[in-house]
């Protein structure tokens, strides 16, 4: 009705429109009065107004109509080959350019490309094919990743002249020392992050930003940190070195003694026969592990008064690889890290405050009485693979370790528990010793013990003292898998979760086995000598928690009987049974 009056109007004599001419005023029949949108690229989003998404597209060409009001350019996860300079000339106003995974060469990359970006501030151009980086980059930028390309060269205005660059991510490349220029990082004073790792350095890089707080060179080619390489980086916080080609002629007494603000430093992987000198003393991370140190001194620690964790596990430290007192100056140690040494005994006089000693895969054979009397804040102590025995583990060789949590003694030769174990354990590990006996008293007043790995060891149920498991109240994981049991050990403790008597010798399972466990939730019978009827029907009567009850690789397959307070479900394959929600 209204159309037609409308049209009316406008066929009447008089009318202020004359034939065949529009007023530009009034809006056309159909049409918005609002101004139309930016247009998106063909199968992008563009979530706002200054955002457009064509990541993951599988795009081989640049996206046409790109709008010029682009702040945020995600192009992401395509196969683009090249980037036209006429497309990328017209996105001046671009603050993020994302190219992260495409196809990108260098000869895809004219060297004007980014010219006309003058506010870029984040570029992303890693998992490309670029074998040099861009000859310049815009003045503008704040991030530049460039990581995972082939790139062997570097150009001085790649990086340098870069007043508001702060990270620049160039690792797992083909850098060398000759692809690196003096300069490449002049005009740049607010770098604080720079990523060299896997490349092929063979020396420390000149001139790096004195702005720097961590500095990643791990796996490269370096043998050697020219004097005065590092004496400018007076901020730097980490430092990455592992997996080099370092001995101690590639360092000397100044090479570290400039980093006054330095808290981690690691040279694992490398060739050095000793601890570096000149050491910063604010250092609280030390990483040598994996070296070829024979011997700390005490001379070499000294500086780092404030060291928190010293990491020489897998080194060649043998009987007098850790003299007495060596480690003294290091009061605040927390954590001391020898695995996988040649070392005979528990160093002596360790640092008082020291709270985690992990020391497996030695040669230490006996326990003294005052061996570990010096640290009495000991949290946790592993001695696991060592040559211990028990004529030579001293009855009170852990009675001064009021604060241990966890022991770890896996892999000896024990054929008894210790004596005296330390109230407060919560973990105890005893697998793959030469157990033969389980008797009440040295686990009497345990009452904290909530896990308990007895594997691997030659029990039989005739070897477990009666009372054994009375005081272990809060004990919720019991492991007596691969021993030489005939049944399931009767009176377990009444906190019980999770059960391991897998690879004994049980043939039957009664239906009073886990009357004293209402809380397990997880069993493993597999790799016993159960046959189809071995497990009594009211064997897990009273278990509403039961999840799992493994019964697989036994002579038959086993049927089990779920709580009848449980749905049934029929028996998964392989023997492994599983509990629906009570």
């Amino acid at each position: 009705m209204r159309l037609s009056l409308l049209l009316l109007l406008l066929l009447l004599p008089g009318s202020p429109v004359a034939p065949h001419m529009e007023d530009p005023t009034f809006p056309h029949l159909g049409e918005s009065s609002q101004p139309p949108p930016q247009a998106c690229p063909w199968r992008c989003s563009c979530p706002r107004a200054d955002t457009v998404d064509c990541a993951g597209l599988d795009l081989r060409l640049f996206p046409d109509n790109v709008t010029r009001a682009a702040r945020y350019l995600s192009l992401q996860n395509n196969q683009l080959r090249e980037l036209p300079y006429n497309e990328l000339s017209r996105l001046g106003g671009l603050r993020t350019l994302n190219l992260h995974n495409n196809l990108i060469s260098s000869e895809g990359l004219p060297d004007e490309a980014f010219e006309a970006l003058t506010r870029l501030q984040h570029l992303y151009v890693a998992h490309n094919q670029l074998s040099a980086a861009p000859q310049f980059l815009p003045r503008s930028l704040r991030v530049a990743d460039l990581a995972a390309n082939q790139v062997a060269e570097v150009f001085p205005l790649t990086f340098g002249e870069k007043p508001a660059l702060r990270s620049v991510y160039l690792h797992n490349n083909q850098l060398s020392n000759s692809g690196l220029p003096p300069d490449a990082f002049r005009g740049s004073d607010a770098i604080t992050t720079l990523s060299l790792s896997s490349n092929r350095l063979s020396y420390l890089p000149p001139s790096l930003p004195a702005s720097l707080e961590r500095l990643h060179l791990q796996n490269n080619l370096i043998s050697k940190v020219p004097r005065g390489a590092l004496s400018r980086q007076a901020k730097l916080r980490e430092l990455y070195l592992q997996h080099n080609q370092l001995t101690d002629s590639g360092l000397d007494a100044t090479t570290f003694s400039k980093l006054r603000s330095l808290e981690y430093l690691d040279l694992s992987h490398n060739r050095l026969a000793t601890v570096p000198a000149g050491l910063p003393r604010t250092l609280a991370v030390l990483h040598l592990g994996r070296n070829r140190i024979r011997q700390v001194e005490a001379a070499r620690l000294r500086g780092p008064k404030g060291l928190r964790y010293l990491l020489l596990q897998h080194n060649q430290l043998g009987a007098s690889g850790l003299p007495a007192r060596a480690l003294r100056p290091l009061r605040g140690l927390h954590t001391l890290h020898l695995y996988g040494n040649g070392l005979d005994r528990v160093p002596m006089a360790l640092p008082r405050r020291l709270r985690a000693l992990v020391m497996p895969h030695n040669h230490v054979a006996e326990l003294g009485a005052r061996d570990l009397a010096a640290t009495p804040s000991l949290a946790e102590l592993n001695l696991a693979y060592n040559r211990l025995v028990s004529a030579h583990v001293h009855r009170r060789a852990f009675c001064r370790l009021h604060a241990l949590r966890s022991l770890d003694l896996a892999g000896n030769q024990l054929t008894r528990l210790p004596a005296g174990l330390p109230t407060a354990l919560h973990t105890l590990r005893l697998q793959r010793n030469q157990l033969r006996a389980l008797e009440p008293e040295p686990l009497a007043g345990l009452d904290q013990l909530r896990e308990l790995s007895l594997a691997h060891n030659k029990l039989r149920i005739g070897d477990i003292g009666p009372g054994t498991w009375h005081e272990l109240q809060a004990l919720q994981v019991l492991d007596l898998s691969y021993n030489e049991l005939s049944f399931v050990p009767p009176d377990l403790p009444e906190a019980l979760e999770e059960l391991h008597l897998q690879g004994n010798r049980i043939s039957s399972v009664g239906p009073e086995a886990f009357l004293g466990t209402p809380r397990l939730r997880t069993l493993f019978l597999r790799a016993n000598r159960l046959h189809m009827t071995s497990i009594s029907a009211e064997a897990f009567l009273g278990l509403p928690h039961l999840r799992v009850v493994d019964t697989a690789d036994n002579l038959e397959q086993v049927l089990v009987q779920l709580p009848s307070t449980v749905p049934r479900r029929p028996r998964p394959r392989r023997g492994l049974s599983r509990a629906g929600p009570s």
